[in-house]
């Protein structure tokens, strides 16, 4: 049998266990009419929007597949428009048992703590393994059905990332513009909590929380596990003198065992006593080992080189190495949050100025130690081109994970959901600080993600690099097993001019999606100020608020505002590509995605530290709950919003999909460039 075919079976394996986990959330009960009726609102408003989201990235899946079809070949079209969809319906699955887990979590807490975190985690687990399974599952079948020919996968890759940044863009904005709104004109000027009913933003805010944390970040996973699939695939070719056909398949079985290590650690979450923090952490120990003795079996028996054993749990290290730092920095009651919470005693200036000093150093080590694995992976495997592929092993590490991370990253918004649906229906007494719990080690899981998804963006942007320059070589005739001795004259000014652009682009683009937040922020802020204002009884909690509208400028503005953000991610390397040649495409391209790691990974840990010494100072520390302090932690919450939900998880869409558009759009740029 073509071992290939292992890929296509686990992929559905992990389906079959998708409608597992949806059967064993569903059938939890969920609880009051009250609650039942404020689960009904976040549901819809996120159904909504996700529809009029989809449709619109539709129209560009349409015209961009003809485009593909007319310019390059019918095979890559369709991979592309499979992939645009794939992500899409991967994301969809997984947002919609979210906001249906959300309420059966809450309910279960009014019993059983221990049993809601595995309600969530399981609710978690449908976008985690949706997204893993779909994406093997599809490249799988599209390899052996296009005869073994990974290059025309670039499309599925294509797909995938233009699917990933629109839904991210338009999920961030709106998840954004009604927390910034909600928490400014709410807990700022009227003392009223987070999540209270009597305020118009809330139920959208609640919305945010799945099309932004859930579907956003699930179509970013499901970008990044296929683009590194498909760009090892194609290194591969360089590599079937060394390892023969295995080289090929050599990324569908890795990420097929971490598909199955996801899937027993998602099932080891059990509803057993002690800290739910130590029970999530535990899964991904799990899915680890698991995953960590089926490297061995595959690189010792199958590619008969245990270097590459070597470099594979690397990438696992890694992982956790980059999770410990992003604890570090974001960490409820960890030495930053505090001190950022202290400072705020001082008011919100001084808050600002110091979470804008540990964003800044927060990338240092991180991308230090990313650097390192992928020297020291490069070395275990000899230099040269084995080399190249060692890093490409490295990443593949860090990805396998990807199905257990993404589950107890949508365990965050869920958990936090649920306290949300606990406050607005009037159980909190029930619950205890049983969701609370929850809460707080969903924001850690959802700040872990955020840095492994930039981890996993900057390796798998570097082998998408040379999956782009060995496909070049191959059409411009030259020998691909000695490019790693490849030089490009940066000393051109064309070279320089290349780099320059490529450093600005991430700027241009997260001033876009920041000033897109503020717009559609200050439109919320002012329709809950005039519900205020022109029905006194909201406040009085006599009348109800009208959370459609808000439900409605969230939407609304986020399909607006998402557009040319995306545009320029388009077509800024399809210009460059046409205008300096692909060689110094490839400069441009090394320039956008080192200034982009380090400025995403500044955006993530800098929001993260606000928002979590804002938590510290509501768990009662420095005065606590409606303190001058404590407002000036919500004012630096609010400047961190846009930048760790908006912008910083854009910008590492923006490398891949920049880079496999590239490789897409190679035969194109090699015959038509200007220089």
């Amino acid at each position: 049998m073509d071992l290939a075919y292992i890929s296509i079976i686990v992929g559905s394996v992990a389906i079959l266990i998708v409608f597992l986990l949806i059967y064993l959330v569903m059938k939890e009960d969920e609880g009051t009419d009250r609650m039942k009726e404020i689960a009904g609102f976040i549901r819809e408003g996120a159904k909504a929007f996700l529809k009029r989201e989809f449709t619109t990235i539709g129209v560009f899946i349409v015209i961009l597949a003809i485009v593909l079809w007319l310019l390059l070949q019918w095979r890559v079209a369709l991979s592309f428009v499979i992939g645009s969809i794939s992500s899409l319906v991967a994301a969809y699955i997984g947002m919609s048992i979210a906001v249906r887990a959300n309420v059966r979590t809450a309910n279960k807490a009014r019993t059983n703590s221990h049993k809601a975190v595995v309600v969530a985690f399981r609710g978690g687990a449908v976008t985690g393994i949706s997204i893993v399974g779909l994406s093997l599952l599809g490249i799988g079948v599209l390899f052996i059905v296009f005869g073994n020919d990974p290059t025309v996968l670039v499309g599925y890759g294509f797909g995938a990332s233009l699917s990933a940044l629109f839904a991210q863009i338009g999920g961030g904005i709106y998840t954004k513009a009604a927390d910034v709104g909600a928490d400014l004109v709410g807990k700022v000027e009227n003392k009223i909590p987070e999540d209270d009913p009597r305020n118009p933003a809330a139920i959208a805010d609640q919305v945010g929380d799945n099309v932004g944390d859930c579907a956003g970040r699930g179509a970013d996973l499901f970008e990044s596990f296929s683009d590194n699939i498909i760009a090892t695939m194609i290194l591969g070719l360089v590599f079937i003198p060394v390892y023969g056909y295995n080289a090929l398949i050599f990324p569908l079985l890795i990420e097929a065992v971490g598909i199955i290590g996801s899937v027993i650690g998602v099932f080891f979450v059990r509803a057993t006593k002690g800290k739910t923090s130590t029970n999530v952490y535990m899964s991904f120990m799990v899915a680890g080992l698991i995953s960590l003795a089926g490297f061995f079996a595959i690189s010792f028996w199958l590619m008969k080189d245990i270097r590459l054993f070597y470099t594979l749990g690397l990438g696992l290290v890694l992982t956790l190495v980059v999770s410990m730092l992003v604890n570090y920095y974001t960490i409820t009651g960890g030495r930053v949050t505090k001190e950022i919470a202290k400072s705020s005693q001082s008011g919100s200036a001084l808050n600002i100025i110091i979470g804008l000093a540990y964003g800044l150093e927060s990338p240092v080590i991180p991308l230090i130690v990313v650097a390192g694995v992928s020297v020291a992976s490069f070395f275990i495997m000899g230099g040269g081109m084995l080399g190249v592929f060692g890093v490409a092993a490295s990443t593949m590490g860090v990805l396998a994970s990807t199905g257990i991370i993404m589950s107890s990253d949508t365990f965050g918004p869920i958990a936090d959901n649920a306290e949300g649906i606990a406050t607005m229906s009037g159980i909190n007494e029930e619950v205890g600080s049983a969701l609370e719990e929850l809460d707080g080690v969903g924001n850690v899981t959802k700040a872990i993600t955020k840095g492994y998804a930039m981890s996993t963006c900057i390796l798998t942007s570097i082998v998408i690099l040379f999956a782009f320059l060995t496909q070049a070589a191959e059409l411009k005739g030259i020998d691909a097993s000695n490019l790693s001795n490849l030089v490009v004259n940066i000393a051109n000014p064309i070279g320089i001019a290349a780099i320059f652009i490529g450093a600005t682009m991430p700027f241009l683009f997260s001033a876009l999606i920041i000033k897109a937040v503020g717009r559609a922020s200050f439109k919320m802020a002012d329709e809950v100020r005039r519900q205020f204002k022109e029905d006194p009884g909201i406040l009085k909690g006599e009348t109800k608020a009208d959370y459609s509208r808000c439900v409605g400028i969230s939407t609304t503005n986020a399909l607006k505002e998402m557009i040319v953000p995306t545009l320029i991610g388009i077509f800024t390397p399809i210009i460059m590509g046409f205008l300096v040649g692909v060689w110094y495409l490839a400069a441009y391209l090394v320039a956008v995605k080192v200034v982009s790691g380090i400025l995403a990974m500044f955006m993530f840990n800098a929001g993260g530290a606000w928002d979590n010494a804002k938590k510290y100072i509501e768990l009662g520390n420095f005065g606590g709950k409606g303190t001058d302090t404590h407002d000036a932690a919500i004012i630096g919450d609010t400047v961190g919003d846009p930048l760790k939900d908006t912008a910083g998880p854009s910008l590492h869409i923006l490398i891949k999909l920049q880079n496999i558009l590239s490789i897409t759009l190679l035969p194109l740029f090699i015959k038509f460039a200007f220089f």
